[in-house]
């Protein structure tokens, strides 16, 4: 295999606000970090063990825009990107290393808000009051089916 792949996919919850800086031009990138958990059972001891990655994630221009207005900490988001190392010399003189997600897609999946309610609830009231959307085939266009691919 001669391509490489450099793909991320995560689901977290948010650790900070998100921060956003304008560029001359229009242009903008926004950054948080997303906290990942990772739960075991210690079989020596049997009490439960969770671990917390951090990760730095970075957004850009209209995404960016998005993020700011409807993301808070706390919130949980699936996300979609690639890793980015960057380096840069720090204030002490010493060379800083970072890894960064830079995001392509996203998905909101819960605001703090609604957690909170959900916890609030009963789990059979919690249930009730989310909307059930129903999702209807999209309509396949006819030229599409009869292009010649081998597959």
């Amino acid at each position: 295999m001669s391509g490489t792949l450099n793909k991320v996919m995560l689901i977290g919850h948010l650790g900070d606000e998100v921060k956003i800086h304008y560029f001359e031009g229009g242009n903008c990138i926004a950054r948080f970090p997303l906290a990942t958990n990772e739960t075991y059972t210690n079989k020596q001891t049997g009490e439960k063990v969770t671990n917390t990655d951090w990760h730095n994630i970075v957004v850009r221009n209209k995404a960016a825009e998005i993020c700011e207005k409807y993301l808070s900490k706390g919130d949980k988001v699936y996300l979609e990107g690639r890793l980015k190392n960057r380096q840069w010399q720090g204030e002490d003189g010493n060379t800083r290393y970072t890894t960064e997600v830079h995001v392509q897609d996203f998905t909101f999946l819960s605001t703090k808000k609604e957690s909170m309610a959900s916890t609030q609830q009963s789990p059979a009231a919690a249930v009730q009051n989310k909307p059930v959307k129903s999702v209807e085939p999209a309509p396949v266009d006819e030229s599409e089916q009869d292009d010649d691919l081998p597959f």
